[in-house]
């Protein structure tokens, strides 16, 4: 504790001269002006690098205070900016998306009036098998729409394929090229009938068979080949497409050869149902 209080007192008196010494340099500052500007320039040179030190110092934390702040800034300028950029692009996607929709409708809504003497309507594809091509596919219209087995299905302007189950509120369709599928035909200039055969191998080539031809019957390459009247489910004329490079087979009584289906089978999104029955020749009610 003794040693404490020695330490202490003078320390107070230290502190004590320090401000009795201020105080006269205030004092003789205030009386004699320039009597202490020696010592004012000693302590200037002192001071002044120290000074200079400190500025740059402040400036230099200025700055990088001022190019972090600017960083943030440019940061949450380019986020906006990418922000603004998706929505942009989901505007352009969803008005892109707008026009193909509507270009289907008007497609099916010309090719329902190529059709207008049958009851029509209009379906979106939900489903279909697996491959690249649209050869057994489910649509988004059913029982409740008066969809029936057996209905006829076009698109494209030509003939797509048949209903061959139904529900509730959906339908299948098996379309022409598959490998199941055998169509009645005939030559729209002719009239004189051959068979459309499915064949998936074949159309991945583009192209269908044409077979039984007569020998003597008159189809012929780029002939327009459509639904034949004798067709227990299709219903007549409906463009199936283009003959090509028919030949008379080996057995030298019939000809065959190939077929350019009118619809694109690789990008089907919405089909026409006509809602007539081959068999009974009456729309169907339920």
């Amino acid at each position: 504790m003794k040693d404490k209080k020695k330490f202490s007192l003078p320390a107070r008196y230290v502190l004590f001269f320090l401000m009795l010494f201020c105080v006269a340099l205030l004092a003789v500052g205030y009386f004699r002006p320039g009597f202490l500007s020696p010592v004012t320039g000693v302590v200037n040179s002192i001071l002044a690098p120290m000074q200079k030190g400190l500025n740059r110092l402040g400036s230099s934390f200025a700055d990088t205070a001022f190019d972090y702040q600017s960083l943030e800034e440019a940061r949450a300028e380019n986020q906006q900016l990418k922000e603004e950029l998706a929505a942009l692009k989901e505007d352009i996607g969803n008005y892109q998306q707008g026009q193909v929709e509507l270009q289907e409708l008007r497609e099916l809504f010309e090719l329902k009036g190529q059709y207008s003497d049958y009851e029509t309507t209009g379906a979106r594809i939900i489903q279909k098998d697996a491959g690249n091509w649209y050869h057994s596919f489910v649509i988004d219209k059913g029982e409740e729409d008066g969809i029936a087995v057996d209905m006829n299905v076009i698109a494209d302007g030509g003939l797509v394929g048949i209903v061959t189950e139904v529900g509730k509120n959906y339908a299948k369709v098996r379309s022409i090229i598959d490998d199941d599928s055998n169509v009645s035909a005939m030559s729209l200039n002719s009239g004189d009938a051959c068979i459309v055969s499915g064949d998936l191998q074949l159309y991945s080539e583009g192209s269908l068979r044409i077979s039984y031809i007569d020998k003597n019957d008159n189809i012929w390459d780029d002939d327009k080949i459509v639904t034949s009247n004798i067709s227990d489910k299709y219903l007549p004329n409906i463009l199936i497409g283009y003959a090509k490079d028919i030949q008379v087979d080996s057995n030298n009584v019939t000809k065959s050869g190939y077929l350019i289906p009118e619809v694109d089978f690789g990008h089907l999104q919405t089909v026409l149902v006509i809602k007539t029955l081959k068999v009974t020749g009456e729309e169907n009610q339920s």
